[in-house]
């Protein structure tokens, strides 16, 4: 446990990328099976423990300190873990036992009930210092927060042999931890893992955002544009396999949701592997997403759900045709042979996301701006934007650069006052860094409309602070209240994507993948937009915003899905 705390510490203190990669292949190199595994899955985050709650935590610590002490640390330090690290009691010399290992941690907290942790966690804390009770914790909680993802971490796997990152990610969805087959075929110890799961998942190509720049490397004839969908990225697979089919529903990351959409899954009758986008079709026309969160999160789904809220699956992509692999052929390729596979499906909940028509990015701007008129008719008010790929590009794992670009349409913006801010956490525990913004409501008082805690620069992050520390007039744990009147407080211009009805706020509006595009120090507060725009927002939803709508006179704008 001691060496994979060490690993957690510098690599939070690691900027750089290959910096980090570098850390965790020296670590993997030395560290022996099944420890290393299991550290993989702490990186990537294929480690949970449910009943590891952040309230056991802080009785544990209330009990061994001074309550009002630890509320003042955590409210300076800003985050859970590290705090308790530093305040717990350390035993006397002569009790410290030998630290555990990582491998006896996780399986003690996989095992153990929910009464049996407090005892369980105590006597681990006893027997770790400061940075092994951080990293301990952190590892329970599932917050590493130490800058590393899970292809950067399958990225330091890949340098022990001679197989790349990409040929792991295609062989990952069958591995489970503590992943010995991996690392005995990373070294060249032993074959490539196989996965028996009749219908698995393929991992998923992701697009980038195209930038204004970017267009002037492109050429328009290598490109080929579709329109991208309101819904969520799935994936379906169904394999015959020469006895009973079986099919699976696959999410973006691998979630298998096949349990919330059998009406989808029993109407597929095609063999092989669709990359596509989950919507609700009715009547028809496709619905805002609004509408498909009806049948999301779900373990089960009724009758009257399947049927109030018909889902529908909307083809991008074929990556296996009956037992063929097609990831490896060209985009236009694959195209051609999943246009005839969706001419023969007989289900009905499957069709082709159709290709936009255009010879230069003038004229695909004016797709995008405009959907109904090139093509999308009436599921126009469901287009995001577009995506653009490679007619020559292969599918490849994560997020290459190049082949595929998303241009989505641009969000709706408005001006909002900050009320509260939270502190943050790991590398801006010292900042107040989130923020509760609101907008005037009919009786002139300020009413919450949403968080934000990204779209600022460092510069800024430092200036909201500044404020938020010399304009706090109430304090609620970790929270600030800010000073927020007609004449005085700090606007902010907020970017979103789209608005839905909620009766968990007191505005009745939730606003979605909100961000701080500015910051507002030239107007006063009571100039900030009202929430009489934002319900318009949601009651009246129009075809085709323009660049940097304003709330109060823009239509409606639907949230962003990766594509």
């Amino acid at each position: 446990m001691n060496r994979f705390a060490a690993l957690l510490d510098r690599l939070a203190y690691e900027p750089r990328r290959n910096g980090k990669i570098r850390l965790i292949a020296d670590y993997f190199r030395h560290a022996p099976d099944p420890e290393r595994g299991w550290a993989l899955a702490a990186l990537t985050g294929a480690l949970s423990f449910r009943n590891a709650k952040p309230g056991m935590i802080r009785q544990l610590i209330a009990a061994r300190t001074d309550p009002v002490l630890f509320a003042l640390s955590y409210d300076y330090v800003g985050d859970l873990s590290e705090t308790v690290a530093l305040m717990w009691p350390a035993p006397a010399a002569a009790a410290v036992a030998e630290p555990p290992t990582l491998a006896a941690v996780i399986d003690a907290f996989a095992t153990l009930g929910r009464g049996e942790l407090p005892e369980l966690l105590a006597g681990l804390l006893d027997r770790l210092d400061e940075t092994g009770r951080w990293a301990l914790l952190k590892l329970i909680t599932g917050s590493l927060r130490i800058g590393v993802s899970a292809r950067l971490a399958k990225t330091a796997v890949a340098t022990l042999g001679e197989v790349t990152a990409d040929e792991i990610e295609l062989v990952w969805p069958g591995l489970v931890p503590p992943y010995e087959a991996l690392f005995a075929w990373a070294e060249g110890r032993g074959p490539r893992p196989e996965t028996e799961n009749p219908a698995p998942f393929r991992p998923v190509m992701l697009a980038h955002a195209i930038e204004p720049e970017d267009f002037a490397g492109l050429d328009p004839a290598d490109f080929r544009a579709e329109w991208k969908w309101d819904g969520i990225r799935v994936q379906a697979v169904r394999s015959a396999g020469g006895g009973e089919a079986v099919i699976r529903l696959y999410s973006r990351t691998g979630e298998d949701i096949s349990g919330a959409f059998p009406d989808l899954a029993e109407a597929l009758d095609f063999e092989g592997a669709v990359d596509g986008e989950l919507l609700v079709l009715r009547e028809g026309r496709v619905q805002s997403f609004n509408v498909l969160q009806q049948r999301l999160n779900r373990k089960s789904v009724t009758a009257r759900l399947m049927a109030e809220f018909p889902a529908h699956i909307r083809a991008y992509d074929l990556l296996v045709d009956g037992t063929q692999d097609l990831r490896s052929l060209p985009f236009a390729a694959r195209r051609e042979r999943l246009e005839r596979l969706a001419a023969r499906h007989r289900g009905g909940r499957m069709d082709l996301s159709p290709l936009v028509g255009f010879a230069s990015w003038d004229e695909l701007a004016a797709a995008r701006r405009d959907p109904a008129g090139h093509g999308a008719g009436a599921d126009a008010e469901a287009v995001e934007g577009v995506m653009l790929k490679r007619a020559d590009s292969l599918y490849l794992p994560g997020r290459p650069k190049g082949p595929w670009w998303k241009w989505k349409r641009d969000p709706h913006t408005v001006d909002a006052v900050l009320m509260y801010a939270q502190r943050g956490h790991g590398k801006r525990s010292s900042f107040y860094s989130d923020y509760t913004f609101g907008v005037w409501n009919a009786a002139g008082e300020l009413v919450p409309v949403g968080k934000a805690y990204f779209g600022f620069t460092d510069a800024e992050l430092a200036q909201i602070d500044r404020f938020v520390r010399r304009n706090t007039v109430n304090r609620f744990g970790p929270v600030r209240e800010v000073t927020h009147t007609a004449t005085e407080g700090l606007v902010l211009e907020v970017a979103f994507e789209g608005l839905a009805r909620s009766t968990r706020h007191r505005s009745g509006l939730a606003m979605r993948f909100p961000r701080i595009a500015r910051l507002r120090w030239d107007k006063p507060p009571g100039e900030a937009d009202r929430l009489e725009a934002l319900e318009r927002l949601v009651a009246e939803p129009a075809p085709s915003p323009g660049r940097g709508q304003r709330a109060r006179s823009s239509p409606q704008q639907e949230p962003e899905h990766d594509g």
